[in-house]
C-alpha cells in the first residue's frame, strides 16, 4: 500500500480505486477506525460511477504516521474536560482536528489534485467540515455523514453506545475480534451484522493494531469544539446523511448539521445506524453520484 509524506515528518497510507482522469473523492474515516473501514467493494462500487476515489488511514491510525511519544490517559483527559480544565486537555493532545483536516488537504497536493469531492463519515465528518471550512477553494463538495456539529446539545451518545466506545477492550486477537459484536448497540436494528463487525475487527488487527492512538484522536475531535458559527458561513454544496437507528451519534447531529450550512440538503436513512450496510449501498451511491456530479 503506498505511503506518502504529506508533511515534515507526517506520512500517510492511502490507496486509490478507478480512473485519476475522473472527479476526486476523498473518503475520510472516523475515529480510530482504519482506512479498510471503507469497504474495498463499496469503493469500487463508487469508482465504477465514474468518480476516483482515495481513502487513507488518518494519523494515529493504521499504517500512517503514529504520536508514540504523546502517550494520553483519557481517563484523565476527560476528567480534565468535564471539570473545565481545558488548558490542561490542550495540554494533553499533540495536534488538533485542524491538522487532521490539512492531512487530508496535503495527501490531495501530493496526489496532484488541486481540488477534490469530500466525504468524511463520524469523526470523519467532522475532519471533512474543517477541510469545507479551512480551505473552501480545494473542496469542490462536501459530504457529512453519520456527524455533528460539535455543540453539546445535538448528535448525543446514548450511554449504551458510550460505555462501548469508551469501555476497554481486549487486546489480545481472538478477544478483540469477539468484542467486536459490542458494536450491534450503534448498528442498523435491520441489517446489523455481528459476522462482519468480527470479520472487519480481524482485518484490522492483522493490518495495524494501535490501540494508543484513539486517545489522542479523542482529544483532537473533543477540543475542537462547536463548528456551528463556521458552519453558518459555509458556501461549499453539502450534502448531511445520517441514519436513524444512529445511537453512537444522533440523527439530531446531522439534522443541526444540515440546518446550520446554507443549501445543504438532509438525507435522513431509515435502518441505517452508525454504519453503512451493504443493503443501503445502492441509496448512499445514488446520493453521493448526484452529490458530485
Amino acid at each position: 500500500m503506498p505511503l506518502v509524506e504529506v508533511s515534515p515528518g507526517m506520512s500517510l497510507a492511502y490507496d486509490t480505486f478507478g480512473d485519476p482522469s475522473d472527479p476526486p473523492v476523498l473518503l475520510v474515516m472516523g475515529f480510530g477506525s482504519q482506512l479498510i473501514a471503507w469497504h474495498e467493494d463499496f469503493c469500487r462500487a463508487l469508482a465504477d460511477r465514474g468518480r476516483h476515489v482515495i481513502r487513507y488511514d488518518n494519523r494515529d491510525c493504521g499504517l500512517s504516521t503514529t504520536f508514540d511519544d504523546h502517550p494520553v490517559d483519557v481517563g484523565r483527559f476527560i476528567a480534565a474536560v468535564g471539570s473545565g480544565d481545558l488548558a490542561a486537555a490542550r495540554a494533553m493532545v499533540p495536534y488538533t482536528l485542524t491538522d487532521m483536516a490539512a492531512d487530508g488537504l496535503n495527501l490531495l497536493t501530493a496526489l496532484g489534485i488541486d481540488r477534490a469531492h469530500v466525504v468524511g463519515s463520524s469523526m470523519g465528518g467532522m475532519i471533512a467540515q474543517r477541510m469545507a471550512l479551512t480551505r473552501p477553494d480545494r473542496v469542490l463538495t462536501l459530504t457529512s455523514m453519520m456527524s455533528a456539529t460539535g455543540e453539546p446539545e445535538y448528535g448525543g451518545t446514548s450511554p449504551e453506545a458510550q460505555a462501548v466506545l469508551l469501555g476497554p477492550r481486549p487486546t489480545d486477537r481472538e478477544g478483540y475480534v469477539a468484542s467486536a459484536e459490542r458494536e450491534l448497540v450503534w448498528s442498523s436494528k435491520r441489517y446489523g451484522d455481528p459476522a462482519l463487525l468480527r470479520e472487519l475487527a480481524a482485518a484490522s488487527y492483522d493490518r495495524a493494531y494501535y490501540p494508543a492512538g484513539i486517545g489522542r484522536q479523542l482529544g483532537a475531535m473533543i477540543l475542537d469544539g462547536s463548528r456551528a458559527e463556521a458552519l453558518r458561513e459555509l458556501r461549499v454544496p453539502t450534502l448531511v446523511i445520517h441514519g436513524l437507528d444512529d445511537t453512537l451519534i444522533a440523527p439530531s447531529g446531522g439534522e443541526r448539521t444540515a440546518k446550520l450550512v446554507p443549501g445543504a440538503r438532509l438525507m435522513l436513512v431509515p435502518d441505517m445506524g452508525h454504519d453503512r450496510p451493504r443493503e443501503l449501498w445502492p441509496q448512499l451511491l445514488d446520493a453521493l453520484q448526484t452529490h458530485t456530479a
